[in-house]
């Protein structure tokens, strides 16, 4: 299985200083305290052996084997090893994620390729299960360090591969958060902050893109890469959440809220919102109230 030869390697090239000579691999091997190899940038941990318990801000997370960690801020995490013995060490592995090398990633996916989320912030650690793609990307990458004459052709390779594995995951959104401090991209995180600050305001993409110094086809191709929609379509749901959120106050008062939100007409506020949720806004504002009162409760 590829957790059993993940372990086996990590155990063979795990060292005290926690460094390999492949460049931002780290490797961790513990009896008890530390698992995960220090490292105060962006990264992704991945437990081969033993279990650690986290703790980030009022968050407590049990880390078992076969699991990774992304984190898309450098910031510090509390954590100690729950099974490791001298005979059963807990074994780990830290890449550290590079800016520019998740936007690279980004902006050469082919537009429709990666899951679409919401349009809330993604969460600055995420916890996953490893999936085997993932895993037998790790694998190969660690493999080169008994193999250092393909190290400086394939490394690369492997880490853009687990890059994509890490982006098209579940958690992907936190990983891309990652791409956007890139100077690549930060044009973009700009031009989204701007709708997200006037999302009742009309544009031209045009004029966004002058926002931003990119000439509009660039603006367009670099925006749909990071947000995976159009720069209209994020602002409309941005309006149409805003929506809902105020129709669970008010539900009744549809057409006054489809107004606040920047829509010039009743009847295209609420195709769009039927689309968009499923419903019609009279009839979701009950269901949403309904079920917000149910959690309250």
């Amino acid at each position: 299985m590829l957790l059993d030869e993940l372990r086996a390697l990590l155990a063979r090239h795990a060292r005290d200083d926690t460094t390999t000579a492949i460049e931002n691999l780290l490797i961790g091997r513990e009896v008890a305290g530390s698992l995960l190899p220090p490292a105060n940038g962006t990264r992704m941990s991945l437990i081969a052996q033993g279990a650690k318990r986290l703790a980030y801000g009022e968050h407590v997370h049990n880390f078992q084997a076969g699991q990774y960690l992304v984190t898309s801020i450098a910031m510090p995490l509390k954590c100690h090893s729950i099974e490791a013995t001298p005979e059963r060490p807990a074994l780990g592995l830290c890449l550290l994620l590079q800016s520019s090398e998740v936007a690279e990633v980004m902006l050469q996916a082919t537009p429709g390729t990666l899951p679409h989320g919401d349009d809330t912030t993604p969460p600055p650690v995420a916890f996953s299960n490893a999936s085997d793609e993932l895993l037998d990307a790790t694998v190969r990458l660690v493999r080169l360090l008994d193999q250092p004459r393909d190290t400086d052709v394939l490394a690369p390779l492997f880490k853009r591969e687990i890059l994509w594995r890490l982006i098209t995951s579940e958690h992907g959104a936190t990983v891309r958060q990652i791409g956007l401090t890139d100077s690549k991209l930060s044009p973009i995180a700009r031009a989204v902050q701007w709708i997200r600050d006037n999302y009742r305001e009309p544009f031209r993409v045009e004029d966004l893109a002058a926002l931003t110094g990119m000439s509009a086809s660039a603006f367009y191709r670099n925006f749909q890469a990071v947000t995976r929609t159009t720069p209209i379509q994020y602002q409309k749901k941005i309006r149409l959440h805003e929506a809902r959120l105020l129709l669970a106050a008010n539900p009744k008062d549809i057409t006054h809220i489809g107004y606040a939100v920047g829509y010039d007409s009743p009847s295209q506020f609420s195709r769009d919102y039927r689309r968009h949720f499923g419903a019609p806004p009279s009839q979701d504002a009950i269901q949403f109230t309904a079920g917000t009162a149910n959690e309250k409760g």
